[in-house]
């Protein structure tokens, strides 16, 4: 499978992209950068402000908030988003149980496409409401 494909078979399987065209999809690829981290990495500090938000495309990551473990996310799960939804900082500490192959997508890039996306907003809005207690932000399309 060609690797534009694959960008779009993995972003596909993600829930917040799922209701994207191939076409709104590409877009989002070609903003995303793949990065090989390695096992150990922490992707996101609880506390800390977001920059960016990462999809797991290969690999495992550990889930902890106020240090204890409260996820194991694998392959289709997207690391660090609320921070940047709801401009809050981090609510958890992320860290690559694995070696992982990741797709990262700054702040700006992250959101543009959230917002461009009427279904990705509304899944969006969806998962803020579901993990925050109290929400701050509603995403726009």
């Amino acid at each position: 499978m060609p690797a534009r494909k694959q960008y779009l078979s993995h972003l596909r399987n993600v829930s917040l992209f799922s209701g994207c065209t191939d076409r709104d999809l590409s877009k989002i690829a070609k903003a995303a950068d793949e990065v090989n981290i390695p096992a150990g990495y922490t992707l996101a500090d609880q506390g800390q402000t977001g920059r960016e938000a990462f999809v797991i495309v290969d690999g495992s990551a550990t889930v902890r908030r106020n240090g204890k473990k409260v996820a194991v996310l694998g392959p289709g799960a997207v690391v660090g988003e609320l921070s940047l939804l709801d401009h809050g900082p981090r609510t958890a500490t992320v860290t690559t149980r694995t070696d992982s192959r990741l797709y990262a997508l700054g702040k700006a890039t992250f959101l543009a496409s959230v917002g461009a996306h009427p279904r990705a907003a509304s899944e969006a809005d969806r998962l803020v409401h579901e993990r925050l207690p109290s929400p701050q932000a509603t995403i726009a399309p």
